[in-house]
């Protein structure tokens, strides 16, 4: 089966990496500039005679080249090697007194993920917080927001991100599919690509079908409680999607809350270096279009995806590191648990005020799944990837990134990757 990617315009990566060389050279002396986007952001903050209410707007604007081998793996929407993303992301912080926070943020680009050709603009959050004590214990807010599984969504973000994708429990997708029910062990071998002439799957997993075990920063849309005491920090939340859901099912207004997704993190800080943290999620996996393809008498909360998740996050000086483990199961009836396990650990060293270097090592495995004869069979493909980039922040306002990822997956078309990409961001 032919993939169906949206195809975005080719660049050569000299020419991107030239680009960024040519901005970083404009920017290091312009101070300005700088001075400029300061008084920017200050004309975008506005606040009550009172103080009462207060309004602070923001934004991002990310200029990103990438050069790949094909088939590209992970969230990439390309038919070719080579090829530009823009991205300008808008925030907007409100404080009404105390206890009432809301914030938004629009983005204007060629899809969520890079490529992907969907809405050129979207609110991909919007949240409205009630806080009933000031003590921070208890937060409640509904909305569009990211999970509150892990602790990478709290810096995937451009500007805090070490990186310019995400680890690979985020983005690496598995045989599983959202759009159709699972019938046998040998139809998800066929649409890992994993099955020994299969005609579906084949070459590379299809973005458009397969599903990772979290789909970037999950903005699915509901509601969620979360507070601190003392040294723990607890967030509970409820969304009309799963951890995997795509981009697309993450609005209210395609995906309601008929079979929802339930999710919780506990997170413990011994002291001001470590953090530690707790998650699991549980919820139907496929889409509603996909009943249709359900066997009979079987209903969607029946294809359920478990996630159960461990964090670590340590600071020391220049230093940082950070590290995730999840283990999760897709539950088929008729053929059991598809499960897996994925894991990064990521690191972090600022060599001056301005330049810092960051390394990551990613991994996922995929337990054999039994077939109707009783042997063990692979389900989907395993995979490791190493990432490796300095950036270089040329103000306070910009900052210029490197990534260059080498991976490998178990699959007879290509088992080994690259990926070269580059990032200029500026804030404001």
């Amino acid at each position: 089966m032919k993939q169906t990617r949206s195809i975005v315009p080719e660049i050569p990566a000299a020419a991107a990496i030239a680009a960024g060389l040519c901005l970083l050279a404009l920017a290091r002396p312009a101070h300005g500039q700088d001075d400029a986007l300061d008084r920017v952001e200050n004309e975008l903050s506005f606040s009550s005679q009172d103080n009462c209410a207060r309004v602070k707007m923001s934004g991002t604007l990310d200029l990103e080249g990438y050069s790949v081998s094909q088939p590209a793996t992970g969230l990439l929407y390309s038919e070719g090697d080579r090829f530009f993303v823009p991205r300008l992301s808008l925030f907007v912080d409100a404080q009404l007194g105390p206890h009432v926070y809301a914030f938004v943020q629009v983005r204007a680009d060629n899809g969520f993920d890079p490529g992907e050709g969907g809405p050129a603009v979207r609110l991909d959050e919007y949240v409205l917080r009630y806080t009933p004590w000031e003590n921070g214990a208890l937060n409640v807010e509904v909305g569009k927001f990211a999970t509150v599984v892990g602790n990478w969504t709290s810096r995937h973000g451009s500007w805090d991100n070490p990186f310019i994708t995400a680890p690979l429990p985020y983005e690496n997708l598995t045989g599983i599919w959202d759009v159709f029910a699972v019938r046998s062990v040998q139809q998800l071998q066929a649409w890992a690509g994993v099955r020994p002439g299969s005609t579906v799957g084949g070459a590379f997993l299809d973005v458009t079908r397969n599903v990772p075990i979290i789909w970037g920063p999950d903005y699915g849309s509901g509601a969620a409680a979360l507070g601190d005491i003392g040294q723990f920090d607890y967030a509970l939340e409820v969304k009309n999607t799963s951890l995997s859901g795509r981009p697309q099912t993450w609005s209210p207004t395609e995906t309601q809350w008929q079979e929802p997704t339930f999710s919780g993190r506990i997170g413990y800080r011994p002291d001001l270096a470590w953090s530690l943290g707790l998650s699991a999620s549980e919820g139907p996996y496929l889409q509603a279009s996909a009943g249709a393809t359900l066997p009979p008498g079987r209903t969607l909360d029946q294809y359920l995806e478990t996630v159960i998740g461990q964090d670590i996050s340590y600071a020391w000086h220049h230093f940082q590191l950070w590290a995730e483990v999840y283990e999760a199961a897709f539950k088929i009836p008729g053929v059991g648990d598809a499960r897996t396990q994925a894991y990064y650990v990521e690191a972090k060293y600022k060599f001056t005020p301005q330049l810092f270097g960051a390394i990551r090592w990613n991994q996922q495995i995929f337990s054999p799944i039994a077939t109707p004869t009783g042997q063990a069979a692979e389900w989907s493909r395993n995979a490791w990837r190493v990432d490796a980039g300095p950036c270089y922040r040329l103000t306070a306002h910009t900052q210029l990134k490197l990534q260059y990822s080498a991976e490998y997956q178990q699959a007879a078309s290509r088992n080994l990757g690259n990926l070269l990409a580059v990032q200029l961001t500026a804030r404001f």
